[in-house]
């Protein structure tokens, strides 16, 4: 079973443009995101889904430098490119990341794929029922069922969110949580980046941690709000965007 993580990633973005390559410590948020992401031990490649658009050529050299695949195809129908990303590189499974969770945990990415691989599920994910802080989003599922979903849904807001469909029809696919525990269950904390606050208060975190441990944990980030609380202010009005 072949295993690839493709990540979701381009330049057009509604409340923030071009967050994909603002910089933190020094470095594009999307690099920030394939580091955290090549920890991930189970995933066999890593690959950046991005447009065909003009302006996305970055994020493609971008992929390249760091040493990870690219695709490139629509902007609007995602879950298209999704699975025309994962076929090029002959993925079974494909873990799915977005380009705006530059906090995401390799453990829980290695965790979704244990569960998948050894449960009888079609999606594994910890974003069913929101328990972790939003930003550590994982999803795993099989090419077959995203190439099933494809065929039965024309949805606009289906072709845009790629697990959408599986997620909202439990009586068709056998699913899975991953249910925080106690000392991560804070569905209220926004550790992913749709505004300029929520880009402000990632990038505290990452001078606060990564140049003493680049590979800073769910751990080290806890630790390091309850000894700096007024950093959950930056973002805290945030509010998410409903899907539909």
């Amino acid at each position: 079973m072949r295993i690839v993580s493709t990540i979701e990633a381009r330049m057009g973005s509604t409340r923030l443009p071009e967050k994909t390559i603002k910089e933190m410590v020094g470095k594009p948020m999307l690099e920030l995101i394939i580091e955290r992401l090549k920890r991930a031990r189970k995933v066999d490649e890593i690959v950046v889904a991005t447009t065909t658009e003009p302006e996305d050529e970055v994020i493609a050299e971008l992929a390249e430098r760091v040493g990870v695949k690219w695709f490139r195809g629509s902007s609007e129908d995602v879950l298209d490119r999704v699975i025309q990303a994962a076929k090029v590189y002959k993925a079974d499974i494909i873990v799915e990341m977005t380009g705006d969770n530059p906090l995401l945990e390799p453990q829980l990415v290695d965790e979704a794929i244990d569960i998948y691989l050894k449960g009888n599920y079609d999606y594994v994910s910890n974003a069913i029922k929101d328990t972790y802080p939003d930003g550590l989003n994982v999803q795993a599922f099989s090419v077959k069922v995203l190439d099933e979903v494809a065929r039965i849904t024309n949805d606009p807001a289906d072709r845009e969110n790629v697990s959408l469909y599986i997620y909202e029809h439990p009586e068709e696919y056998r699913l899975y949580n991953m249910e925080a525990p106690a000392e991560y269950y804070h569905p209220e904390y926004r550790w992913t980046i749709d505004t300029e606050e929520d880009f402000q208060f990632t990038k505290a975190v990452y001078e606060n941690l990564y140049y003493k441990n680049p590979d800073f944990s769910i751990a080290d980030i806890m630790k390091l709000l309850k000894e700096k609380p007024d950093l959950l202010k930056i973002n805290a009005h945030i509010e998410q965007k409903p899907v539909r």
